[in-house]
């Protein structure tokens, strides 16, 4: 018996060996990863020494541009069927946060390693300032809805409206944690996740935030699982994690005035609707829409639907 467990463990030793190699997911450059994932109208620009992926599209005569920020372990990209519809009468800015996309983890005059949603709104002001915006029209989808209305609550007078999308930053209890997001959360494996990576674990962490987890295609799971690898994201996505508190600062919430659209997919288990509710009685005069069959990033899922909602509110025809 003994003879046959040590074979046995052997056995299971060496498929992990293998599987370990075949799974070796080494940083890339960000040079290798422009010319797919950053082609016309991508730029780069300089906000106080941190180079930022930044997509800058539709009239620049707009008084009001319109701001969108990404989520949690996403990129500019997931605004790309919001971007194509709104840009034909406003100007549309997109941009990768710094830690993800090609942006990657904070540098210049930014302090390393710190992700939390209050530096992220200092951040946003300092790329409105760069971009010489006044105000603007702000969105933004989880993480991004949370750094949306801190930026709304520390610079009040330089934001004209409000788009939440499944935003994140109020309490709330997640029914399903992607399986990225776990590995990120424990410090041996986040470790062992910046050297391998297997391509299945973004699929099915992209799968499980889908209301409809058949609109994930291949060439949405490889944007992900290469926009991941990008130098430095791994990490920060690490410590983006560790740093997160849910509810921190939520009571800043209740002082947003400006007019507020806050849209939701009824499948969302990583930030339940519940979540969509409580913001919609924190936010005087706000409005709720709720998107029965879609998942966390509604934007992204069905794009033609949920514009159609923003055009709406900004009373485009």
């Amino acid at each position: 018996m003994t003879i046959w467990l040590l074979r046995l463990l052997g056995a299971l030793l060496m498929l992990t060996a293998v599987a370990l190699a075949l799974s070796q997911a080494p940083e890339r450059p960000v040079q290798t990863l422009v010319a797919r994932w950053a082609p016309p109208p991508s730029d780069f620009i300089d906000v106080r020494g941190q180079i930022v992926h930044v997509r800058d599209q539709g009239p620049r005569g707009d008084p009001l541009p319109i701001v969108l920020i990404h989520g949690t372990g996403a990129s500019l990209h997931t605004w790309e069927g919001w971007a194509r519809v709104l840009a034909r009468e406003r100007r549309v800015i997109t941009f990768d946060l710094p830690g993800f996309g090609l942006t990657g983890p904070f540098g210049g005059q930014y302090a390393a390693d710190d992700y939390r949603g209050a530096t992220y709104a200092r951040f946003v002001v300092d790329l409105l300032d760069q971009l010489q915006i006044a105000r603007a029209v702000l969105g933004g989808n989880s993480l991004g809805g949370e750094v949306a209305w801190r930026t709304a609550v520390r610079a009040p007078a330089r934001i004209a409206a409000l788009v939440l999308v499944d935003a994140g930053g109020l309490p709330s209890v997640p029914e399903v944690i992607p399986l990225a997001f776990a590995i990120a959360r424990v410090p041996i494996a986040s470790t062992l996740s910046e050297w391998v990576l297997p391509r299945g674990v973004v699929e099915q962490s992209v799968r499980s935030i889908y209301g409809d987890p058949s609109k994930v295609t291949p060439a949405l799971v490889d944007r992900y699982f290469e926009l991941t690898l990008r130098a430095g994201n791994r990490h920060a996505l690490a410590q983006r994690l560790r740093e997160m508190q849910r509810g921190e600062d939520a009571s800043g919430v209740a002082t947003i005035t400006v007019p507020t659209l806050i849209l939701w997919g009824g499948r969302d288990r990583l930030i339940p609707p519940a979540t969509a509710r409580d913001f919609a009685r924190r936010i005087a005069g706000s409005r709720l829409v709720l998107f029965p069959e879609l998942g966390h990033v509604p934007q992204e899922e069905d794009p033609a639907r949920t514009v159609a909602r923003v055009r709406e509110f900004l009373g485009l025809p």
